[in-house]
């Protein structure tokens, strides 16, 4: 597809994903790569503007990340974010040092509203500092247009060459107008159109999609989540009944999930997908037994959907195509592409086996985000319920299951989870939640039910406040909510005396446990 894009380039920050959000909140499409790309990878990529990241080294250093300096001279804009900005100080004839002060969380900035990156934004205006090091000297051709008290140069920019630097993150919410100075960047230095949108996405990937595959036969894994769903229909419209669809039972669903997503998707559902229900719940039961660590799981579980796929291609005849529902915070979270470490290894992405059995697999959702997912769902007419419920991450609850999978965990976090995510309807407060369910703890404590002594699970609780899946802050619920949830759960769900509620944002933690 042509399309105007924006590079970010990772060294290594935790905001990188953030980043490639807040521009294609600008209706530009943003993608990340490593700074050990190569410069000509770059090049023929024909960027419109390139970010680079914060990270966590100081330039100075010997092993410190770096960039080829002629990427200054491409004649593209670039905006360089924290350690990005000192990067680009340091390489053009600045100096960076150890900060006399270091700055850590919301600060007053400064700015000269002037200049193009800073228009229509307060002067004097709240942004968010994390730095121990700071821009000593600023590079020849450079101006300063941004400081605080402690940070002399806050940012800069080279209006001649299009270079721009922040030492504090635009890209965070708590940059109260960081929207606003990124938006700036993009559209008044890099000069894009804005025209990355949902209705040409579904337009492109089907024709697309009709293209690749041509005459041939494609399996589509379909979990009934938001993923995958979206991914299935958008299949269905480009090759119809070319199209088979798998829906693996790997007796790690919510209650009654199983049932519920043949129900939508099934012979007696409202799409015509070719559906074929595998149950395959002590299969998988048998491959996780004895297993604890997280990443094995993951990998495990991933390897045998693959296996599944395959077995039930050979029953239908020759399949070329595999069709998944990745989306780019999988890609990314997995160490695809960006600098970041592997946070977890997506079952579809890092949990995949070395051999697929397919000519190819096609993602076509692979370079959204979820709240994109959600649109292109809507877009393709996908009911409202179906796109907005509640996302449930691949492995399923094998994540959720903290330690070993076994038959009488998996019976216990659906019972528990299946009360929680009911009282929350009740309360009403669904909506305003981005993601909420329950978990099986590893810890088994001491209680007292009955008169008698319990030695049982402890569940813990998740709640979530987020627009974008990538960070996230814990839902202050309601106490006589969770007071409610507590005594039913103890009170109906056998093995368990304890119940946690976990008050952790993302990062440090992700939204998932495992």
């Amino acid at each position: 597809m042509k399309r105007e894009t924006v590079i970010v380039l990772d060294f290594g920050g935790q905001y990188n994903q953030l980043i490639a959000r807040r521009v294609r909140e600008c209706n530009v499409y943003c993608e990340i790569y490593s700074y050990k790309t190569d410069l000509e990878k770059i090049k023929s990529l024909n960027p419109k503007g390139i970010i680079f990241t914060g990270g966590p080294n100081s330039v100075y250093l010997e092993d410190a990340p770096t960039y080829d300096e002629k990427i200054y001279e491409l004649g593209v804009p670039i905006l360089g974010i924290c350690y990005g900005s000192q990067l680009m100080m340091h390489q053009l004839g600045g100096k960076v040092s150890k900060a006399p002060v270091r700055e850590y969380g919301k600060i007053e900035v400064t700015v000269n509203t002037q200049s193009k990156l800073f228009e229509n934004v307060s002067e004097k205006t709240i942004c968010w500092m994390s730095h121990n090091d700071y821009i000593e000297k600023i590079a020849p051709g450079f101006e300063i247009i941004g400081h605080t008290p402690d940070c002399p140069v806050a940012a800069v920019e080279n209006t001649e060459k299009r270079l721009y630097a922040t030492q504090f993150h635009p890209e965070v919410l708590h940059t109260q107008e960081g929207k606003k100075m990124l938006s700036n960047f993009v559209f008044n230095v890099c000069g894009c159109a804005g025209d990355w949108k949902m209705d040409s996405f579904v337009e492109e990937s089907i024709q697309a999609i009709r293209n690749k595959v041509g005459n041939g036969k494609v399996l589509c894994a379909l979990s009934g989540g938001v993923d995958s769903s979206v991914a299935a229909v958008l299949l269905s419209k480009a090759v119809g009944n070319q199209l088979t669809c798998v829906f693996v039972d790997h007796g790690l669903l919510r209650k009654n999930e199983g049932d519920e997503v043949e129900a939508v998707f099934g012979p007696e559902g409202n799409y015509d997908l070719n559906f074929i229900r595998v149950n395959a719940q002590e299969r998988f039961y048998e491959k996780l037994k004895g297993v604890e660590e997280p990443e094995r799981k993951r990998k495990i579980i991933g390897e045998e959907f693959i296996r599944v796929f395959e077995e039930e291609a050979k029953k239908i005849g020759k399949v070329d195509f595999l069709v998944q529902g990745t989306i780019y915070p999988d890609v990314v979270e997995s160490g695809v592409g960006g600098e970041s470490t592997v946070i977890k290894s997506h079952h579809n992405v890092g949990g995949l086996p070395e051999y697929v059995d397919f000519k190819e697999i096609i993602e076509p959702l692979r370079d959204l985000f979820k709240d994109e997912v959600r649109k292109a769902g809507l877009e393709l007419g996908i009911p409202e319920y179906l796109v907005f419920r509640q996302p449930f991450p691949g492995p399923g609850l094998g994540v959720r299951i903290i330690g070993e999978v076994t038959p009488e965990k998996v019976r216990i976090v659906q019972d528990a989870d299946a009360i929680y995510r009911e009282e929350i309807e009740k309360a009403g407060i669904a909506k305003d939640l981005g993601q909420y369910f329950a978990a099986i703890t590893n810890m088994r404590s001491v209680g007292c039910m009955g008169d008698e002594r319990t030695y049982d699970y402890a569940i813990a609780l998740r709640a979530v406040l987020t627009s974008d899946f990538m960070t996230a802050e814990s839902a202050n619920l309601p106490w006589e909510v969770l007071g409610i949830v507590t005594s039913r759960i103890v009170n109906e769900v056998k093995g368990v005396n304890r119940v946690l509620y976990d008050c952790t944002g993302k990062p440090p933690a992700t939204i998932e446990f495992e």
